[in-house]
């Protein structure tokens, strides 16, 4: 499973608010609702939060192994 849990972290430690991606950095409210729910998003999309937050991947996006 892929869950996006740590990208609200990593948005928090950056002082960077929901309001602020929606309304200066273009990112749509449906994408923040998909990271909420950790729907499939666009890896270009993940680019873009990396260049938005100054990070890196592994500071937006985690996999958790299924259960088996």
């Amino acid at each position: 499973m892929i869950s996006y849990r740590i990208f609200w972290d990593t948005l928090n430690d950056r002082g960077i608010s929901q309001y602020a991606l929606y309304t200066d950095h273009n990112i749509s409210r449906s994408l923040l609702d998909k990271l909420r729910k950790d729907k499939n998003i666009e890896v270009f999309t993940l680019g873009k939060l990396c260049s938005i937050l100054n990070c890196r991947i592994e500071d937006i996006v985690e996999y958790i192994p299924d259960d088996k």
